[in-house]
């Protein structure tokens, strides 16, 4: 007969699964990741955190001249996001990040355990056109789309995520994001 020992301490129940209180809206620019951002935190009541509001005043000059950040460029704007990711996820926000790689998303997700993403995806002539639309009220010039596409890992196969097409009326997406919002549990720490 075989001895089974028993243990002294009990198991740890696992932790309730709650709807995510932390979401980035991500994609190239003119996916309308700052409009669904936004539109979808005052539905949630949650805050909203704009992305390009973190970049430096290196990067924002970069960019308006035409030429695309880098990884190191981009380091401490992800990091100072993820700050502030972690320091808001309590009472639940929504962050817009174009996000590209997925290093870059993990390094978000590594600041917010159960961090999900929300993708919205357009095609080149679409976001050419909206962003080219936008005029000089933005520092984001159209001629840097193509950069963005070269960069972008489409981010299929990573859990915790919301593949949109960001052509469909904007009613749509937020009718989709909020009820995905709702009934994707994942564990809180």
């Amino acid at each position: 007969m075989q001895k089974i020992a028993l243990s002294s301490s009990l198991p740890q129940a696992p932790a309730p699964a709650c709807p995510p209180r932390a979401v980035v809206v991500m994609g190239v620019s003119g996916s309308g990741k700052s409009t669904v951002g936004e539109l979808l935190a005052q539905r949630q009541d949650w805050a909203f955190v704009e992305g390009d509001a973190f970049h430096s005043d290196e990067n924002h000059a970069k960019m308006r001249a035409g030429v695309p950040l880098t990884d190191e460029d981009r380091a401490s704007w992800l990091e100072a996001l993820g700050l502030e990711l972690a320091r808001l996820a309590a009472g639940g926000v929504v962050l817009s990040c174009s996000a590209l790689k997925r290093a870059y998303r993990q390094q978000l997700r590594a600041h917010v355990p159960g961090l999900v993403f929300i993708w919205l995806e357009v095609g080149r002539d679409a976001a050419h056109r909206r962003v080219a639309g936008r005029g000089d009220r933005h520092f984001f010039p159209a001629t840097l789309i193509d950069s963005q596409f070269a960069t972008l890992e489409p981010p299929h196969d990573e859990a915790g995520l919301l593949h949109l097409d960001s052509e469909r009326s904007l009613e749509e997406l937020l009718a989709h994001a909020t009820e995905w919002l709702q009934r994707t549990p994942h564990a809180h720490p």
